[in-house]
């Protein structure tokens, strides 16, 4: 990010730049500064806008190769095209050779470094990637807005509000606007109305029936997976990331065996540094061999749902009910 906030800072543009990553506020931020600072505001002549896997390359071509109408450059960006993802040979070959004047931003979800595009567009632009961001400045990030909102926040409650709202930028800001509209008297933003407010992230809603499960509170269990159902959420779904956080206790167990520090335990595992704890915790009550037969399980249920052996929603039930009682 830094060498994109200095090419906007300078004015001195690459002529292509690949924006990709999971984070997708992040990629949405930069491509709207760069097309602001690319183009002067409302010039529609030289600005083009494509997304879709439909998107013909021959057409780009075309339009790369027309002069810019009274500006400086023609500015074209491309969205989750796939160009990246499959072979693209005419739009690689073509992007090392095009006029000066046709820069191209591309944004995508996926890639193939071993591409020809993707090789050819490192040669003559700039690539970076926008990842989930951590912990650390994620919390700057919010108590930054909060500052800004005239509002104070203590990093506990701003930590609360990441555990409970989860790391997507983009979600983080809804909620963030959900509280300052919820406190709009009040100057300060407290866990109270975080609580009241902010919508918990499915992932936690697992967390809590994992919990159960691990506690041996089978009704609980169900009551959390019956909440879902009410919420429209797909029973393989949840099955997949009923797995997913039992596969994340598995990881943790096995860097505990290993003694593995704390953060280099949460970077393996793939979660955030400041919820390590709460992980080990639930993790305590398995031993590696319990959770191992229970991710063996959860492949066994999904194949019974495929082959129709049984419905998705007692698929799952019967899953949760067989391990929360065996506690």
């Amino acid at each position: 990010m830094k060498s994109l906030n200095e090419d906007l800072k300078t004015g001195q543009f690459k002529q292509i730049y690949l924006l990709y990553g999971e984070e997708a506020y992040l990629k949405k931020q930069y491509k709207d500064r760069f097309v602001k600072a690319m183009l002067p505001e409302g010039d529609t002549f030289n600005y083009s806008y494509y997304e879709g896997k439909g998107v013909n390359p021959k057409e780009i071509i075309d339009l790369a190769e027309t002069l810019p109408f009274f500006a400086e450059r023609r500015l074209i960006v491309l969205e989750n095209t796939g160009f990246l993802k499959n072979a693209c040979p005419d739009l690689a070959e073509y992007v090392k050779q095009m006029p000066e004047t046709t820069y191209m931003i591309f944004v995508e979800e996926e890639l193939d470094k071993r591409g020809k595009l993707y090789k050819a567009i490192k040669d003559k632009g700039r690539i970076v990637e926008l990842a989930r961001q951590d912990e650390r400045t994620l919390m700057r990030w919010i108590l930054g807005m909060v500052k800004k909102e005239g509002k104070q926040m203590t990093e506990a409650a701003a930590a609360y509000f990441l555990g409970k709202v989860g790391n997507d930028m983009e979600n983080i800001q809804k909620e963030l606007e959900k509280l300052f509209c919820y406190t709009l008297n009040d100057n300060e933003v407290t866990i109270k109305e975080v609580d009241e407010i902010c919508t918990t992230q499915i992932t936690n809603h697992i967390f809590d029936m994992v919990d159960a499960v691990a506690t041996g509170q089978q009704r609980k269990a169900l009551d959390y997976y019956y909440d879902l159902l009410a919420l429209k959420e797909p029973p393989m779904r949840i099955l997949f990331l009923l797995t997913r956080q039992f596969r994340i206790l598995l990881q943790i167990k096995e860097l505990e065996k290993e003694g593995t520090a704390p953060k280099e335990m949460a970077s393996k595992a793939g979660v955030m540094p400041f919820l390590i704890g709460k992980y080990r915790a639930q993790a305590k009550p398995f031993t590696v061999k319990e959770l191992r037969e229970i991710l063996e399980a959860g492949v066994t249920a999904e194949e019974d749902v495929k082959t129709g052996k049984v419905g998705d929603v007692l698929s799952v039930e019967m899953f949760l009910i067989r391990y929360s009682s065996n506690r």
